[in-house]
C-alpha cells in the first residue's frame, strides 16, 4: 500500500478550530477520512515550528492521496504537503531499471 509521510500547517482559522476541538478531535477526524478510503494512520504527531502537523499515512492509491489533499485544501484550514514515500526495496528496483535518457547537450 502506497505511504505518505504529510506535513500541514494550520491557518488561522484551523487553528481556532484547534483549540476549540483539541488534539484528539482531530485525530478521531483524520482517522474517519483515511480509514474512509480504506486506508490507515501509522503516526500522526503534532509539532512546532514550520509544520504544525506531521502523519504517516496509507492509502490504497495515490488517487485516493490526492482526493483527500485536495478536500483538504479546499476547506482553507490547512496548508499541506504530500510526499509519496518509497520502500529500500522499491529504490533498489528502481535502480535496476534502465532508463533511456539524454542530458540536454549531451
Amino acid at each position: 500500500m502506497p505511504k505518505f509521510l504529510i506535513q500541514a500547517t494550520y491557518t488561522p482559522e484551523g487553528a481556532k478550530g484547534l483549540l476549540e476541538e483539541g488534539a484528539s478531535g482531530r485525530r478521531a477526524a483524520v482517522e474517519q477520512v483515511v480509514t474512509g478510503l480504506g486506508g490507515t494512520v501509522e503516526a500522526m504527531y503534532f509539532a512546532f515550528g514550520e509544520d504544525d502537523i506531521v502523519l504517516i499515512i496509507d492509502f490504497p492509491d495515490p488517487v485516493s492521496m490526492a482526493a483527500v489533499s485536495l478536500t483538504v485544501k479546499a476547506g482553507g484550514a490547512l496548508r499541506t504537503r504530500a510526499t509519496p514515500l518509497l520502500t529500500l526495496d522499491e529504490i533498489d528496483e528502481a535502480a535496476r531499471r534502465q532508463v533511456p535518457f539524454r542530458a540536454p547537450g549531451a
